[in-house]
């Protein structure tokens, strides 16, 4: 295969999952705002209303890592966006944060923006891809552009969010069900699980570091009770941003905390959407698209990665530990990434450049 194909394909899948996966911390965002709404602390005396929402507008920001809309400079701006219903300068909410990672075309992290490029690269690959596969990415497109997106971010922005779930979805069932096991299907499927990867190491190391910190400022003005209430309540809003709230009540059968959904999202390899099973699927699909795969630096590093996460998932024991090790997977997931970049795409780099002289 060209490296220029693989390359197309490999972004391809990366763009889709970011795409459902932003929508998917958006959604869980807008159910955590509504559960956080009213902080269990604010009648304990001196707990922020909002300081114990684990997956805050502002963490959600940060995950994906867009720049943040300009806020408005003077008090007149202010006063504007206050009688609005916007948050003040500095403190950034719902109504400046959704549309920018759902609408805004200039955002190359946006919902939009995501499912634009994919579009893109799918329609320059179409003898590669199935004639199913590119008329559900068309379709998807053709979707955002023939509704009134902004109206119904502000009136049903659930819908808006399910919709994208349920056509990324789409995609990659026809994928499973109309796409040959070949090298291109590898590619495409080490994309999207690398993305799905990072997007989740990315969420646990925003929220659950800030909500240690949280529970240890707040220990002093809430009860046990009240901060176990809250904790759960933030711990149902990570799962609720990865789809993992069913998988998690049938695996364990057990209260969801912060540690234990950390755990399960980072370690857990029966689960498809943790970070481990991510590392597992991307191996494979590296292995199945390399004629050396032994050889392979992504390869080997993956192996060693995947094998130090299940040693850690034995001796590691408190919610520091796994503070600790989210960094680490993730510095280890960089260098994978560039190790895949370096091995499969760098003649496609080189044929770019001499093309453009």
């Amino acid at each position: 295969m060209l490296a220029r194909i693989a390359q197309e394909l490999y972004w391809l899948g990366r763009d889709l999952t970011r795409a459902e996966h932003t929508a998917r911390m958006l959604d869980g965002a807008f159910h955590a705002d509504v559960a956080g709404g009213v902080g269990v602390g604010a009648a304990a005396g001196g707990v922020a209303a909002r300081s114990g929402v684990a997956l805050s507008w502002s963490g959600v920001l940060a995950v994906i890592g867009a720049k943040p809309p300009a806020p408005g400079e003077g008090p007149a701006e202010a006063a504007a966006a206050e009688a609005a219903g916007h948050a003040p300068p500095g403190l950034l909410g719902r109504r400046e944060i959704a549309p920018l990672l759902t609408l805004d075309t200039e955002s190359p992290a946006s919902v939009v923006s995501c499912v634009q490029r994919a579009r893109e690269r799918a329609r320059t690959l179409r003898d590669v891809v199935s004639t199913e596969m590119w008329e559900a990415l068309n379709s998807f497109y053709l979707s955002l552009g023939r509704y009134d997106l902004e109206a119904a971010l502000a009136t049903g922005p659930y819908s808006v969010y399910q919709e994208v779930k349920e056509r990324c979805a789409l995609f990659w069932g026809l994928l499973d069900r109309t796409m040959l096991r070949d090298e291109a299907r590898s590619f495409l499927d080490a994309g999207g699980r690398i993305e799905e990867a990072d997007m989740v190491l990315r969420m646990l190391r925003v929220t659950i570091p800030a909500q240690a910190e949280v529970a240890g400022g707040q220990s002093g003005a809430a009860t046990a009770g009240e901060l176990d209430a809250t904790h759960e309540a933030e711990a149902l809003a990570l799962l609720q941003a990865v789809g993992g709230f069913q998988a998690f009540r049938r695996h364990l059968r057990r209260a969801p905390t912060l540690d234990r959904v950390g755990r399960f999202l980072l370690y857990d390899g029966q689960y498809p959407g943790s970070v481990r099973a991510s590392l597992e699927e991307l191996r494979d699909a590296l292995e199945t698209a390399d004629p050396a795969p032994r050889q392979a630096p992504p390869v080997l590093r993956l192996g060693r990665l995947i094998a130090e996460l299940e040693m850690q998932q034995r001796m590691a024991t408190g919610t520091e530990p796994l503070v600790g090790s989210l960094g680490r997977v993730q510095d280890e997931l960089e260098l994978v990434d560039c190790e895949i970049d370096e091995r499969y795409f760098a003649v496609a780099a080189v044929a770019a450049l001499h093309f453009e002289r």
